[in-house]
This record gives C-alpha cells, structure tokens and sequence, in this order.
C-alpha cells in the first residue's frame, strides 16, 4: 500500500530550516549533530584569523537568548474561522467573503503561522505596540524573566549565592521583558514584509531608545529610515513629579531592505492656478533667484537677464546660457523689482520633495478619542488612548500601493483597519488589511465593560463594523463595491491531534485512535492546510458537490470559467467527516486539475481507493500536490 504525505501538526522548525540553508552553502560549518559550528562560520565569511572573545559593540539584556530562540520556535497552534462574528466585503453580518482578516490571539504565535502564507508578500506593518510604562503589560510570554532569573542573568550573586552588587532589578525587569516580548515579533514580521515594505512603530520616551536598537539589530542600522514625531497634544499638562510635558510620540520607520521607499511628497500640477495668459497659453510665474551667502557665493551666477542683474544678497539659479535661450523666448517678466519666469500650464509638472519628520497635522489624542468613542461607538471612554485616523492615512499614503497588505498585529482600537477602508474609498484602492490582537479583557469597571465588551477584541470588530458602515454610506456613489467587510479568524489548538505521541514503544498499530479532533468542522481543517501552502487566507471559498461528496475550492475567482467552473483551482479539500471517497471520486477530482488537494484519511470507501489515488492522479493531474490529514 503506497505511504501517502500526511499532514504536520505544527509550523516548521526556524532554527533548522535556517541552519540547513546555511550548511547547503558551507557544509564545512557542520558541527556535532548536524548544527552549525558558529565559530567556524564566522572564520569562513572573514578574509582574516578570527579570535573568540573579542569584545564588541552589541545590545543585550538578559533573557535575550530565549528571545531569539521563541522567535524560530515552531507551534502547534492554528486559526478556526468564526463566520457568525465576520462580515461580509458588503457589511452583510456573517458573511465570509472579505478580503480582509481579524485574527484573535496572541500574536507571536499567530505571526509563526502566518509565515508560509504571507511571507515576503505585506507592504506596510503599523504596530502600536505597549508603551512599558511601569506597568506590566499583558503578553507575558514564557520567555519573561522571573525576579530570580533575572538576577541570576545578571550575574547578582556569586558561587556562594551571596550577593555582590546592586542592581535596581524592577527597572532592569521591565525593560528586559519588554525586549524579549518584541524581539521575537520584530523578527518574524520582517519575515512577511515585501522586499520593498516597510514597518512603523509608535512608541513612547520609555522604551523608543531600546526600540531603536532591536530594530537595527533585527532590520539593519542601514534600513532605518526616519522617526516621525507625531504631535498629541497642543497644550502642555501638569503631570506630578514631571518636568517636561511631552507633546510627541515617535514612529520609527525601517525599511526590509534597499529597494524599500517611502512614496515621495508630490505637489501635484491640478493643485497651480495659472492665473496669467499670453499668446503661448496660460501661465504662472516663478522666482529665479537663491540666496548668495557663505559658501554658495557665485560671482558666475550673477550675470544680467533682460537688462536687470539678480537683487543684493541673490543669484540667479540658472546658467548664463539656458537664460540667454529662455530671454530669447521671452520667457522673462520685470515687475519693477526682481526678473520672473513664465512656466506654462502645458509644461507644467507634478513636483516631489522630502517629507518633514514632524506630523504636526495628523490628528491628536483629544480628537481621535471623540472619532472613536463618540461618533464611531456612541459612548463615553471606549478607548483611553486611540490613533487619529489621520495620523494613520498619513502612513498608507508614505508607504503603501492601491492594492498593498496592511498588517497591525497589535490591533487594539483597529485604526489601521478603519484607514485602509477609508482610503479605499477615497482612491479606489484595493488594500487589504490584516488585523491580531490579543482578546485581553476589559476591566470589570471600565466603560467598555459597561457597555457589554468582554474584550478587546469585540471592541474593534464593532468598530470596523460601524467604521465600515458609515464610510460605504458616505461613499456609495464614488465606491460602491467597497469592502467594509472582514474574515474572524481565532487561534486556537492544532485541529489534529500529533500521531507521534499516540505509537506505543513496540511500535505497535495504533488502537481507537482519531486523527482529527471530533469538534472541527471542514472549514476548521481548511484553514489549517491553508497555513501549510502559499495561498493567502482570504482567498475566495466555494463549496460544491463532486460525487456526492462535499468538496472545498479556495481561490476560485482566479480559476474560475464558464466552461469548467471549478478547472485549475488552487486548492481543492474533500474534509467532511461523512465523505466517501472511491476511485471514481479521485477522478473527477483529478479531472478538475487542482494546485493542491487535500484529502481526510479515515473517509476512504476501501484500500482499493487508497491504492489508486496517486496513479488517478498520475494519470489525469501529475502536478497535483496530494496530502492527507
């Protein structure tokens, strides 16, 4: 009977996909058990002997190496799609056709598992991620350091356990836990950026300075690009035991890699007015002249143009020959104290210049708190400290296309959802957003929970519910076919349970022993084969009969024809647990010529149909991958 290739339970392992890549490339780096020798690789990519223990510049902080290890950690976990909660691409409530997702759970496994999926393929990342405080902050993750631990790393106390130096071990606390909670997000999400993407992250004075440093460890000093001030506040406030009033947060940027960009400021040409016309058209005029001070003096630039030398103090800023061919023009105008030139509207064009670091016109927090908790949710207090919309329209415009992939994997009030669809319908793009948050729960006498929220996470989901709807409204003649909608995704344990552990030590078969968990329905067992291809979570879903049985085809508006509706599908999955697969059902699957199909081992009919269904294949769809769960 042929092995057919089953399913995995979990992600693949980081640290050992990396580390065979690295010996494919210099096998003579293998160490003990197939690991990669560090020391020698880095003689192999040095021309020069290399010395251990040479001292160097580098940031640390205790717990770092479990960090970096949770960041290549694989994981058992998967995500469930929630129908009831989501919405559809029209607002229509349970509908599962949108192209955008809403993913509950913690992010740091979610972002593992969204490694095959979406690697290499997001435009823009906004995070805005726990300010640290002096609070804990809710992801505690098993990697956070425990009072003990930390003074053990920091090395506090000697051989005999007597301590021999002080160390203000809350403060250090802090800072190392917020480290190791970011780190490893900061590692796998520049995993999932494009190679012309770009991350924001808005952070406060408490931690903005060891933010930059694990962003140029985890990115490239080189890849940073600027950090945005945005101004909160107009006014100062009176803080206890403060003296300086904070006006700003900073956004710092970094690009993936050198073919990143932000989009330059672009003054458009339909934003002139051409108020004056001659026989050649209508025109504008400009000034010609620069400041001739300090080392830009130019004697050479100081020539006359029609009659008249450039004012005290100025040069002119064009060359004696292209204004001798300009004055024969006449393109030139007097106006009794300086030279002007004609620029016509027909050779007008559009004109770029730097972006100022400072967002001084983006919103505040007074005002994104009365958009969020006023006129989006109606009530007093929903959320204490909102994004301003405008701060984050103005971060799409910097780095993102009409048809980008947003991702905000601490989501909190979904701002960045809310933008994405804003600007949709204000440009007629087709973004689409990815949305994590952690469903933290609302204090019992917050005002959210008083307002029925349990978490978190029924707060944004309702805001892009109200958000979406009033933006469709607004917009209904210029964008009709809006998505306001979103895909609910929850993370959740593996649907299948691990064969491994179920083989007895005498390798014998197993006994009474179910593979997938008995309350998965297909679409649960859908999502999770999802994560293990390259198709992207929010591909079009269409079910339909073949045989009798009840088959799955994900990205069907691609494949799609008239023909043959269901021809050259990316995936096709057959995972009801009532199936009945025989050799005649492999056919017209086969016939149909999937990317990939996915099949339930306990549904086949007899071993004659297990038998046949890779020479089906063979047969009639060779290039089909085939798995089964």
């Amino acid at each position: 009977m042929p092995e057919l290739e089953k399913v995995k339970c979990s992600t693949p392992d980081f640290a050992k996909e990396n580390a065979k890549k690295l010996l494919a490339l210099f096998p003579e780096c293998e160490g003990q058990r197939g690991e990669v020798d560090i020391d020698k690789l880095r003689q192999v990519l040095s021309s020069t002997a290399i010395e251990g223990n040479v001292e160097r510049y580098q940031f640390t902080w205790p717990g770092k190496r479990n960090a970096m290890a949770a960041a290549s950690a694989a994981t058992t976990k998967t995500l469930r799609p929630c129908a009831a909660e989501s919405v559809g691409r029209d607002g229509t409530p349970g509908g599962f056709d949108s192209e955008n997702l809403y993913i509950e759970g913690d992010n740091l496994e979610v972002l593992k598992l969204l490694q095959t999926s979406y690697a290499g393929k997001v435009k823009m990342i906004y995070i805005d991620p726990p300010y640290n405080t002096g609070h804990d902050f809710v992801y505690r993750d098993r990697f956070s350091l425990t009072q003990k631990e930390l003074d053990d790393n920091a090395g506090a106390f000697d051989e005999d356990g007597n301590r021999f130096e002080v160390n203000d071990s809350a403060e250090a606390r802090y800072h190392s836990n917020w480290c190791s909670m970011m780190y490893p997000r900061l590692k796998l999400a520049r995993n999932l950026l494009r190679d012309d993407g770009v991350i924001f992250i808005s952070i406060d004075d408490n931690e903005v300075a060891n933010l930059r440093k694990l962003c140029d460890e985890v990115f490239g000093e080189h890849n940073f690009v600027a950090n945005f001030l945005w101004k909160k506040k107009g006014t100062t406030s009176n803080v206890e035991g403060a003296e300086v009033s904070s006006l700003t947060d900073a956004t710092l940027c970094y690009k993936k890699s050198e073919t990143a960009h932000i989009h330059p400021r672009v003054k458009s040409k339909e934003c002139r007015s051409y108020p004056l016309h001659d026989k050649e058209g209508k025109y504008r005029l400009t000034i010609i002249e620069k400041k001739d001070t300090g080392d830009y003096k130019r004697d050479s630039m100081k020539f006359q143009i029609i009659g008249h030398a450039p004012r005290e103090g100025k040069r002119w800023q064009i060359g004696a020959d292209k204004a001798k061919a300009l004055e024969a023009k006449g393109r030139f105008v007097f106006d009794g104290e300086k030279v002007q030139l004609k620029i016509y509207d027909f050779e007008d064009k559009d004109t770029t210049s730097a972006w100022p670091n400072l967002f001084d016109d983006c919103g505040s927090s007074d005002s994104a708190s009365q958009m969020v908790n006023q006129d989006i949710m109606g009530g007093a207090g929903i959320f204490d400290t909102p994004k301003p919309i405008e701060l984050l329209l103005r971060i799409l415009l910097l780095s993102s296309d009409d048809d980008s992939i947003i991702l905000d994997f601490f989501s909190g009030s979904a701002t960045t959802a809310h933008a994405v669809v804003q600007l949709n319908a204000e440009d007629g793009g087709c973004r689409k957003f990815i949305m994590v948050q952690l469903p933290e729960p609302c204090d019992e006498d917050s005002e959210a929970a008083k307002a029925g929220y349990a978490n978190i996470c029924e707060i944004g989901k309702e805001r892009i519910r109200r958000a979406g709807k009033k933006i469709a409204e607004e917009n209904a003649t210029i964008a009709p076919n809006l998505d306001i909608g979103f895909r609910v995704l929850k993370l959740d344990t593996s649907s299948l349970r691990d064969t491994s552990a179920t083989v007895s030590e005498t390798n014998q078969e197993f006994a009474n022993f179910e593979r997938v968990r008995s309350d998965r329905s297909a679409e649960d067992l859908l999502f999770q084969m999802l994560l293990e291809t390259h198709i992207p979570l929010s591909e079009p879903i269409v079910k339909a009969k073949v045989s009798g049985n009840e088959v799955l085809f994900v990205g069907m508006e691609a494949a799609r024809s008239a023909s043959a509706p269901y021809q050259n599908a990316p995936l096709a999955a057959c995972l009801d647990a009532k199936a009945k697969m025989t050799t005649e059902f492999f056919i017209e699957i086969a016939k149909l010529k999937p990317g990939i199909a996915f099949f339930r081992d306990d549904a086949f009919v007899d071993d004659s149909a297990r038998t046949n269904l890779q020479q089906v294949f063979n047969q009639f769809s060779p290039t089909t991958s085939i798995k089964v769960i």
